[in-house]
């Protein structure tokens, strides 16, 4: 994901990415209230932003970024996947 926001930022985009935590450190420090406020963040971000791009090495797609692009359908956001694979 990082790889992404610099390209992107250097490209001249205003790049609006969701919060992102190392797996032990999220799963050691951010209580349950902390990540539904995180899911309902990152839903706000969609909101904000002109389209969503999915970075899914691998074609890997988690549950919360399922859920996220679910909402993205929703709401009309035009989405790309880094990896469609």
């Amino acid at each position: 994901m990082h790889a992404a926001n610099r390209d992107l930022t250097l490209a001249g985009v205003i790049v609006v990415a969701p919060g992102v935590f190392p797996s032990a450190e999220a799963d050691e420090l951010i209580t349950d209230e902390q990540k539904a406020a995180l899911g309902e963040l990152h839903l706000r971000k969609i909101d904000l932003a002109d389209r969503v791009l999915v970075v899914n090495p691998g074609g890997y797609i988690g549950e919360s970024t399922t859920r996220e692009i679910a909402y993205a359908r929703a709401t009309g956001k035009p989405i790309s996947f880094t990896d469609p694979g």
